[in-house]
């Protein structure tokens, strides 16, 4: 890989100059907002149910049936804002013992998503409600066929128990409760749910033979950021429980599957699918005492990055295009890699371009730069990109010297940083910047 570092000047250049990239404007490290027209759009979409919603209405209606002898056509639970919902009991049955007297019930809601692409919508959510054997007991939730077991521990749920989270357990018993103040066994099923598991990363979190209740509104919100951003924080979670301390981050499922083949010595809980939250995956790691991110993605995603944007979503954030061509100019890249920069609004053209001209430095430096942000900014030590290229400066010049060392304090190069105090510390936590190309088979920059 070559060493070359990103200057100002034209090629063959050797000090950095005014135009040094992020040397006329301080970048600091962002997580930035939906749009206003993106938004708009997402709050048009229909919303729906979560399963621990569903999951409430069926145990509610077993319930209703077993202790009523009738079986509901429709079914009202509360959810945890206090509202009131209704669901359409799609079947429900009694058995009756040998006396006579009901023995157990089954009621089925047909969880609706909305205009969520949620892998879960259209299960039938299926409770069977028995009442316990000791009235003294309390109410006890089980995990029947297509509803995942916990195995492993950091999801905040016990080994061996079913994979019903806090508030979808808390929401199943109050609807039991407005039924009967005697205690039941419900056992939960979802036909299909093994499958349904499968398209997500339950397996990888030791949750088996089959799907989550889960939800902390009731509510799916269509395309839900926020439920998204939850399950990368859960994922860290459970594998730093595990005592994981090195993980695979990736921003999609080429560059993940680049990741399993580059790091296949890793446990599969390591590797974890951040998306556009790598800002916030970077700083639960740390949090959770992880000690390397290795972080594997593609151009465009590593020049937000680099240009201090945490949150790359394209709606939300655009390439810096005048960055590409700062950084192909400091790198010694030819005129038409330089002029590849801003020729389009895409990062591709611009790499497409450094591959097809053989001439990799821009791209070693974008991970260069992204690497030091990402650092910075799983410590919440937001720097400038002034401060970035005085820090790869100092690294690079003297890579043995004590202040460049982890954990130790950089001295910055030039005169723009008088006091090595005021330098950026350089964080505990890791993060190597691995550049994938499209088809995630080749790693063609990293730092």
């Amino acid at each position: 890989m070559s060493t070359s570092e990103p200057g100002t000047s034209e090629p063959g250049a050797s000090e950095p100059g005014a135009s040094e990239p992020g040397a006329q404007a301080a970048l600091s490290t962002s997580e930035p907002e939906m749009s206003p027209d993106v938004s708009r759009r997402r709050h048009s979409l229909r919303t729906g149910w979560t399963t621990g919603t569903c999951a409430s209405a069926a145990a509610k209606a077993a319930s209703e049936a077993l202790v009523n002898q009738t079986t509901p056509k429709t079914i009202e639970v509360g959810l945890p804002n206090g509202a009131r919902v209704a669901f359409e009991v799609e079947s429900a049955r009694i058995t009756s013992g040998d006396t006579g007297a009901p023995r157990s019930a089954r009621a089925v809601v047909v969880k609706d998503a909305g205009d969520d692409p949620d892998c879960t919508d259209g299960a039938h959510m299926t409770a069977e409600v028995r009442f316990a054997p000791d009235d003294r007991s309390p109410t006890v939730l089980l995990a029947g066929d297509g509803v995942g077991t916990v195995t492993k521990p950091g999801l905040g749920l016990a080994p061996g128990s079913p994979a019903i989270n806090p508030v979808p357990r808390r929401m199943i018993l109050a609807a039991i409760e407005e039924v009967t103040s005697r205690p039941v066994v419900v056992t939960f099923e979802v036909p299909g749910g093994a499958e349904m598991a499968r398209r997500t990363t339950n397996a990888r979190l030791g949750i088996l033979g089959g799907i989550s209740i889960l939800g902390t509104t009731g509510i799916v919100r269509p395309f839900s950021t926020a439920a998204y951003r939850a399950s990368v924080v859960q994922q860290i979670d459970v594998a730093a429980a595990q005592g994981e301390r090195i993980l695979a981050a990736s921003t999609g499922s080429r560059s993940e599957a680049a990741a399993m083949r580059m790091f296949c010595d890793l446990d599969a809980v390591c590797f974890v699918e951040v998306g556009d939250f790598s800002g916030i995956a970077l700083r639960r790691a740390c949090r959770d005492g992880i000690h390397t991110v290795h972080l594997v993605a593609m151009v465009g995603k590593i020049a937000k990055l680099a240009s201090g944007v945490m949150m790359t979503h394209f709606h939300r954030s655009r390439v810096d295009t005048e960055l590409l061509a700062e950084v192909a100019r400091a790198s010694g890249a030819s005129k038409a890699v330089q002029r590849a920069a801003t020729e389009t609004e895409t990062a591709r053209h611009f790499f497409e371009a450094c591959e097809q001209a053989g001439e990799l430095a821009p791209l070693e430096a974008l991970c260069r730069m992204a690497r030091r942000n990402c650092e910075a900014h799983a410590l919440s030590e937001p720097i400038s990109g002034r401060e970035a290229w005085n820090t790869l400066r100092a690294t690079s010049a003297a890579p043995e010297h004590p202040d460049a060392m982890p954990g130790r304090k950089l001295h910055a190069v030039g005169a723009e940083q008088s006091d090595p105090a005021e330098a950026p510390l350089h964080p505990a936590m890791q993060v190597p910047v691995w550049m994938v190309d499209f088809s995630g088979e080749r790693v063609v920059a990293n730092a």
